[in-house]
């Protein structure tokens, strides 16, 4: 499965400017002919403008048209980061999922909210966690800060999924952090991890920047795609016979002890 990355710089509350940022990173993407296009976290305002419920996306009405309309137009799976989304007096970070034909198959409302940020004072955190196919391949994703949590990720792989897609927001300051816990994700769950985060200034800051080193990790903790700290887009393929080979020599899941503890 051929992935494209979408590394985006993007500008806080300028919804216009970051679409035609996104869709033209994306169009870029096409011509390498992937099978899944991956955007990074809340691409339309970018990470908490104060008037991010303002700017935010009604029912996620234009981004998900945009996003179906464009996987129907170049028959490809768009992992669609996530956006601001409104429903009625709630916000949510929501990530949209579409296939080859542009039919929404799956919606993600982030359920770790990063408090440090006060994100929990802006949005609803989401309540379950979701699994979809792509081309037969069964996926997860979490958002950003849900990287964090190992049980979030190991459900996804108690429910089969192959291939965890994690867009994000992550500043470079902790790079060092989200290097680490997307291989400890994939080595831990013996499944791909594919990450997508922003690049550039947070919030017009020159000082403090997102992190960019969006990646591609196998199961045993090797980077196809090795991260890096350029805007534009990021190639790389998954060999799912990786995880077929990880589980044949140290199948952890067979070994696990569910009896003894409830994760």
């Amino acid at each position: 499965m051929k992935i494209a990355i979408v590394q985006a710089a993007l500008q806080q509350s300028q919804v216009a400017e970051n679409f035609q940022t996104i869709q033209a990173l994306m169009e870029e993407a096409t011509t390498n002919q992937p099978d899944v296009i991956v955007l990074p976290e809340l691409w339309n305002t970018s990470f908490l403008p104060e008037d991010v419920k303002e700017r935010a996306d009604e029912d996620g009405k234009v981004s998900r048209q945009f996003l179906s309309q464009f996987a129907k137009n170049y028959q490809v799976n768009v992992v669609g980061g996530s956006v601001a989304n409104r429903r009625g007096d709630k916000l949510f970070n929501t990530a949209y999922i579409y296939n080859r034909k542009g039919q929404e198959l799956a919606a993600y409302d982030k359920a770790h909210l990063f408090s440090p940020a006060k994100e929990n004072g802006y949005f609803e955190a989401g309540e379950a966690s979701v699994t979809f196919e792509l081309d037969g391949v069964k996926c997860g994703i979490v958002t950003c800060y849900d990287l964090r949590f190992p049980e979030w990720v190991r459900a996804l792989a108690l429910a089969d999924a192959q291939i965890v897609f994690a867009p994000a927001a992550w500043p470079e300051v902790r790079n060092l952090h989200w290097d680490t816990l997307g291989r400890a994700r994939a080595i831990e769950n013996q499944l791909f991890v594919v990450s997508a985060n922003s690049r550039g200034p947070v919030n017009g800051d020159e000082e403090a920047l997102y992190g960019g080193h969006s990646a591609i990790i196998d199961p045993w903790g090797a980077y196809v795609v090795t991260p890096d700290l350029q805007v534009g887009v990021k190639y790389g393929e998954v060999d799912l016979s990786v995880i077929e080979g990880i589980r044949s020599s140290i199948n952890v899941f067979n070994d696990r002890r569910p009896d003894i503890y409830d994760v």
